[in-house]
C-alpha cells in the first residue's frame, strides 16, 4: 500500500509541475474540479445529467487550460521540451486528447443524425430524451476513456502503473480543489505564471 500510494504522490507531483504553470490554468482546473465533484453527486441521482456536467463544463474547462493556456515552449524549471513531457506523459497527452475530445463532439452528431444509433437504442421523441441519450454516451465515453487507457498502461508499463493512474484520475477532483483553490486569487493580482511550483512538492 505505501508503494501505491507513492507511485500516486509521484504521478501527481509530475502533472503538477509539469503541466500547470499557468495560472489561468490551474483556475480553470479549480472550476473543473468543483464541477465534477458535483457531478459525481449527481451520479446517483441523475447519471445522464451527472456526465453532461461532467463533460458540458468540467472537461471543457479542464482541457481548455491545457490546450490554450498551458506554456508549450521549454520548460527551464523541469529543463524538458515540450515534445518530452509529452511522449513520456502517463495518461493523455495532447494527441490522444484530440481524438478523445474528437469522439466527445462526434457523439452528438451522431444522436442527432440516427436517435437510434442503427437500431441499438429506442430513439429519443423530444429533446429532453435527447439530452438524456446524450448523457449516457458521454457517460460511457468517459468510463471507456478511463478503463482503456487503465488497459493500455497495463501492457506498456505494468498493472500498478495502470491502477495508480486510475485512481489518480478518478480522484484529481478533490486533489485540484484543494491544489488549485488559490489560482484565481493570484490570477486576479495579475500572476499569470505560478511562481512556486516547488513548493507543491511531496
Amino acid at each position: 500500500m505505501n508503494q501505491f500510494l507513492q507511485a500516486l504522490a509521484t504521478q501527481r507531483w509530475d502533472d503538477h509541475r509539469y503541466y500547470h504553470h499557468s495560472r489561468i490554468n490551474q483556475s480553470l482546473h479549480f472550476i473543473s474540479a468543483l464541477s465534477f465533484i458535483a457531478a459525481y453527486g449527481l451520479l446517483f441521482v441523475d447519471p445522464a445529467m451527472a456526465a453532461l456536467l461532467a463533460w458540458g463544463v468540467s472537461m471543457t474547462t479542464r482541457q481548455a487550460g491545457h490546450f490554450f493556456f498551458e506554456p508549450k515552449g521549454y520548460d527551464h524549471v523541469n529543463q524538458a521540451t515540450h515534445e518530452h513531457k509529452e511522449e513520456i506523459k502517463v495518461g493523455y497527452n495532447l494527441r490522444r486528447k484530440v481524438v478523445l475530445m474528437a469522439l466527445w463532439v462526434a457523439l452528438p452528431v451522431v444522436l442527432w443524425l440516427s436517435p437510434s444509433v442503427g437500431g441499438l437504442i429506442a430513439p429519443a421523441t423530444d429533446f429532453r430524451g435527447w439530452l438524456h441519450d446524450l448523457g449516457i454516451a458521454w457517460l460511457a465515453l468517459g468510463v471507456a476513456g478511463l478503463l482503456f487507457r487503465t488497459v493500455h498502461l497495463f501492457v506498456l508499463a505494468d498493472v500498478q502503473t495502470g491502477l495508480v493512474w486510475a485512481t489518480k484520475i478518478i480522484t484529481d477532483p478533490f486533489h485540484d480543489a484543494m491544489l488549485y483553490w488559490r489560482a484565481p486569487l493570484a490570477l486576479m493580482r495579475g500572476e499569470l505564471i505560478d511562481p512556486r511550483r516547488d513548493s507543491h512538492r511531496h
